[in-house]
């Protein structure tokens, strides 16, 4: 297995972190776990000098766990649309009940953009899409039974952690191959899937079969590669701020990999702060533009 994993923190760049915090506690049962500002330190860990003293908050399923979902506030991207860009398209939580969760979220500042439906991969998977507050889309995904293909964790919350992270890009070999060479993540086989979310978004029938590769991580993890139809526009930050939706997503590893070829956005360092406790961390950037934070296991 793997020494990347799992995923520790999906960070979210929000323009109200109230707005966010209120939804995920109420309709989600996520639970505040730590707010503060972003030191200087923090702010330059994401090459960004200009985001220190920005209001962020770290919030947990059920207030328990090690899988954080971070909100930091920033400047909204008017021309952010989710699935139109390259990078992290969302966030997949386990949750127990995937229908109820659809009711859960009705009537909630959570736009749903694909409602309950069994995966075309499996009819033992079912999940849900949605658009938060902050522009994020996550996925709600339960599994009716145990799947030998699919190490997954347990719903221990109605609503969980996350466990799989969606990322979009060139196409399922290159990200995968990306991933293999500077992480040891093992290669995936792509399979031709219905995503229907995808489809919406760039006005594609709604059986338009997508290549799809799960990577599988440490600590019961995926990474989920969709290759991106023609048209996909690039995800840039502007200037000074974090990529817009989902910004980054965070990851255990055994060491951080003295690689010159990678896209660091700045040296190395440690923090005292949630998630790193006194962890030496570093953001280098991936094949499809994406963020991606990796943090030493001890």
């Amino acid at each position: 297995m793997t020494g990347f994993g799992p995923i520790v923190a999906v960070t979210i760049a929000t323009p109200e972190l109230q707005t966010a915090i209120d939804a995920w506690r109420l309709y989600l049962g996520y639970e505040l776990a730590d707010h503060d500002r972003l030191t200087p330190a923090m702010a330059a860990q994401f090459g960004r000098p200009g985001l220190a003293g920005r209001r962020y908050a770290l919030m947990l399923p059920g207030g328990e766990g090690q899988t954080w979902v971070r909100f930091i506030e920033g400047r909204p991207d008017p021309a952010y649309r989710p699935f139109r860009h390259m990078g992290w398209n969302a966030a997949e939580l386990m949750v127990q009940d995937t229908d109820r969760a659809a009711a859960q979220v009705a009537d909630s500042p959570f736009r749903v953009i694909g409602p309950p439906a069994d995966l075309s991969i499996s009819d033992k998977i079912r999940a849900m899409q949605a658009i938060g507050p902050a522009s994020e889309a996550i996925y709600l995904t339960s599994f009716k039974e145990k799947i030998a293909a699919f190490d997954v964790p347990d719903a221990k919350h109605f609503i969980d952690r996350v466990f799989i992270v969606i990322l979009g890009g060139p196409s399922c070999e290159a990200v995968g191959a990306f991933y293999s060479k500077h992480f040891g993540v093992p290669p995936a086989k792509t399979t031709p899937s219905v995503i229907t979310v995808l489809s919406a978004a760039h006005g594609l029938p709604a059986d338009t079969r997508h290549p799809l590769a799960a990577l599988a991580l440490a600590g019961q993890c995926y990474i989920e590669v969709d290759a991106m139809p023609a048209g996909t526009l690039e995800r840039t930050p502007a200037p000074g701020e974090l990529p817009p939706g989902i910004s980054m997503v965070s990851f255990l590893v055994d060491r951080l990999p003295e690689d010159p070829a990678l896209d660091w956005l700045a040296e190395p360092r440690t923090l005292p702060q949630a998630p790193y406790h006194g962890r030496r961390t570093a953001v280098c950037i991936g094949p499809a533009g994406e963020w991606i934070e990796l943090v030493e296991r001890e």
